[in-house]
C-alpha cells in the first residue's frame, strides 16, 4: 500500500504535526526520504537514537533475540531482563530496577513508588511532591502535572492533588516550600524540554541535603541525560549527587522502547507484589537490546568521544555565531546541547527547525527560544561538519527572512 505524508493527516489524531518528508531507511547519523533525499540526523528521535540509526549490534542482537522470545508478560522472568536489571546495579547507585516502557511510565512508578514509601514509613499526610517550573516528566496524568508546564496539563479536568512546583536553580525557593509533609523532590539533573537548562551544581547538593533534613527521597528524571549522553553514564554521576530513585528511557533501548526505575533496597521494598506493574515491561525483545546498548555505551573512550565532539559542535556554533549574531548561548552538555536565541529572535526556534529541514538537517526545538541538537553520541565528526555546515545555511536563510 502507497502512503504518504498526506495520508498521516487522513487516518492520524491530529494531536502531532510532523515534518512534510517521511523517512523510510537510516544507516548511523543519515536518513533517507520517500524521494531518496537524504538528511543528517541532529535530532536522533528525539535523544533516542544513542547509537544512530541501525547500528550492527543491535540489529543482530534483535534478530537473535527475534528468533528466541519476543513476549512472557511479568507472571514470568526472562533471562535478558535479569541480565540488563544485573547490569545497571553494577554501573549505578540501585540494587533493584522496575522495567516499563517509556520514560512517563518509568516516572509513573517512581511517583507512586515516593507515595507509597512515605505511607509505609512515615504517615498519609507526607503526600507533597515537589517538582521544578518548565520541567518535562511525560505524558501521563500524574507525570504531566508533576512536570512545569501548564500548557500540557491544562483542560483536561481536575489534576492529581499534592504537587507544587518551584523555580529551578532557586534553592532558597525551595527550602521555603518543603517540610515534614515533603513526600519527594523529582528533578532533572539537566532539564531538557524546558530549555536545555543546566543547573548550578551548589544547587543539586542543596536539594539533596533537603531531602535527607526533611525525610523526603530524590528522584531524578534521566529519561533524556542518561545513558551516555552528557559524557557520563548518568547526568547525577558529573554533579557527584545520588539520588534515591532514578528513571531512564529513550537512549536506554537506543531506539527499541524501554523504560527502567533504578532504586534501593530499602525503598524497592515498599513495591510488594500486586502494587504496581506493566504487562510489556522488561520483554525480551527490548531488554536484549538495552542490555547490548549498556555494554556499547558504558566505556570511556565513548564518554571522551561525547566530550570532544561536544567541542567541536561548540567551535563551530561559536563561528556561526560570530557571522550571524542570532544566539544568546550555546547550553549543555556532552551530546545535549541548545542554542539559546537572543532577543532579536525570540520565539522563532521553529522557524531554524523548519529552515534546517529544507537544507536537510534533522534537529529539534526545545520550547520556542531554544534549538535543540540531541544526535547520536558516536556521530562521525564529518557528519556533524556537514550538518553544522547545512545548519548554518538554514541561519543565513532565517536572517535573511
Amino acid at each position: 500500500m502507497q502512503v504518504t505524508r498526506s495520508t498521516f493527516d487522513d487516518v492520524m489524531v491530529p494531536n502531532y504535526n510532523p515534518a512534510q518528508m517521511v523517512p523510510v531507511r537510516g544507516e548511523g547519523s543519515r536518513v533517507w526520504d520517500q524521494e531518496g533525499n537524504e538528511y543528517i540526523d541532529f535530532a536522533g528521535g528525539i535523544a533516542v537514537n544513542v547509537l544512530g540509526h541501525c547500528h550492527p549490534e543491535l540489529v543482530s542482537v534483535l534478530q537473535e533475540q527475534g528468533n528466541k522470545l519476543w513476549h512472557l508478560s511479568n507472571v514470568f522472568t526472562n533471562e535478558p531482563a535479569i541480565r540488563l536489571a544485573k547490569k545497571l546495579c553494577d554501573a549505578t547507585f540501585a540494587d533493584k530496577v522496575y522495567f516499563a516502557n517509556s520514560g512517563a511510565e518509568a516516572n509513573e512508578a517512581a511517583l507512586k513508588l515516593a507515595r507509597r514509601f512515605a505511607i509505609d514509613h512515615h504517615n498519609e499526610s507526607k503526600d507533597q511532591i515537589i517538582a521544578f517550573k518548565q520541567g518535562f516528566h511525560g505524558r501521563t496524568f500524574f507525570t504531566v502535572t508533576v512536570g512545569g508546564q501548564p500548557a500540557y496539563s491544562d483542560g483536561f479536568g481536575p489534576k492529581p492533588g499534592g504537587i507544587e512546583h518551584c523555580e529551578y536553580n532557586n534553592l532558597e525557593m525551595l527550602a521555603s516550600m518543603m517540610s515534614e509533609r515533603t513526600c519527594a523532590i523529582m528533578m532533572e539533573p539537566l532539564q531538557g524540554e524546558g530549555g536545555i537548562i543546566v543547573p548550578d551544581p551548589a544547587f543539586v547538593r542543596g536539594v539533596r541535603e533537603l531531602c535527607d533534613k526533611h525525610n523526603a527521597l530524590l528522584i531524578f528524571d534521566e529519561v533524556q541525560s542518561g545513558v551516555g549522553r552528557t559524557g557520563y553514564l548518568f547526568a547525577y554521576m558529573d554533579v557527584d549527587v545520588t539520588p534515591d530513585i532514578l528513571t531512564s528511557a529513550k537512549s536506554l533501548g537506543g531506539g527499541f522502547p524501554i523504560g527502567a526505575m533504578l532504586t534501593t533496597d530499602a525503598i524497592a521494598s515498599s513495591l510488594k507484589p500486586g502494587t504496581h506493574g506493566s504487562t510489556y515491561g522488561g520483554n525480551p525483545l527490548a531488554c536484549a537490546v538495552a542490555e547490548r546498548v549498556l555494554d556499547v555505551i558504558n566505556q570511556p573512550e565513548v564518554f571522551a568521544g561525547v566530550l570532544k565532539k561536544e567541542a567541536l559542535y561548540r567551535e563551530i556554533l561559536g563561528a556561526i555565531n560570530e557571522k550571524y549574531h542570532v544566539f544568546s548561548e550555546i547550553r549543555g552538555k556532552g551530546m545535549l546541547l541548545g542554542c539559546a536565541l537572543n532577543e532579536k529572535y525570540a520565539g522563532r526556534a521553529r522557524d531554524f527547525m523548519v529552515a534546517a529541514n529544507e537544507q536537510r538537517l534533522m534537529c529539534l526545538i526545545a520550547g520556542m527560544n531554544v534549538i535543540r541538537f540531541a544526535p547520536s553520541l558516536v556521530i562521525p565528526d564529518e557528519d556533524i561538519i556537514e550538518g553544522l555546515a547545512r545548519f548554518e545555511k538554514a541561519v543565513a536563510s532565517v536572517v535573511a527572512g
